[in-house]
């Protein structure tokens, strides 16, 4: 049987996580192995990366990878400081995005972008909880390349809980889980091989 690449219906199914006051699914097999290394490779090699700063306790600091952010015009999006204007849609993208709308049943209009190019890149404690993702953000996270964990702290209790994510798969947050949760993904002396994660997302406009 030939093999289409862009097929998307061979899957395991997605799973509960086990988070109080949280709306979290994990699908370890949102892509085959094929789609996640051939998106892998085309996204390194085509996304517009750059290394930008942040104000972390009143300084300007290095974010420890690298991120683009791609969407429609008027996505725009502030984090810590760091206002973000969108560049235009790629092919590769927008493929991705229809797979996350079909599967999710939302519509996005933007994706973050992040490169983790060995194991001392990082992203720290925080929730996507910014004025301009709603009340209740959903978020489609694709991983691709290496695993790495990922893990949630309740904001109340301190619970904690670790997720590994594989290459090509979905963890779809939902609900109150910004609200609730946050997430961060630590550094590891261990060798790593690169690792892409988007995050597709929608973005209100101010206008709206």
């Amino acid at each position: 049987m030939q093999y289409d690449l862009f097929d998307t219906d061979v899957t395991d199914g997605p799973k509960l996580l086990p988070l109080k006051d949280g709306d979290v699914s994990y699908d370890p097999a949102f892509l085959t192995s094929p789609q996640a290394d051939y998106y892998l490779a085309c996204l390194m090699a085509t996304l517009a990366w750059r290394q930008d700063h942040i104000k972390l306790y009143g300084k300007e600091v290095k974010i420890p990878r690298l991120q683009a952010w791609y969407g429609d015009a008027d996505a725009l999006y502030q984090y810590s400081g760091l206002s973000m204007s969108p560049n235009p849609w790629t092919e590769a993208l927008i493929r991705l995005k229809v797979l996350c709308e079909k599967r999710c049943g939302q519509k996005f209009n933007s994706v973050l972008a992040n490169c983790y190019r060995d194991g001392q890149d990082s992203m720290g404690w925080h929730s996507d909880n910014e004025a301009e993702l709603g009340a209740q953000p959903v978020i489609a996270s694709v991983s691709l390349g290496q695993a790495r964990n990922f893990d949630f702290r309740h904001n109340t209790s301190g619970e904690k809980y670790r997720q590994v994510l594989g290459s090509g798969s979905l963890l779809l947050m939902a609900g109150d889980t910004q609200r609730h949760w946050q997430h961060a993904m630590a550094k590891t002396t261990q060798s790593l091989q690169p690792r892409v994660n988007l995050t597709f997302r929608y973005v209100f406009s101010k206008k709206a």
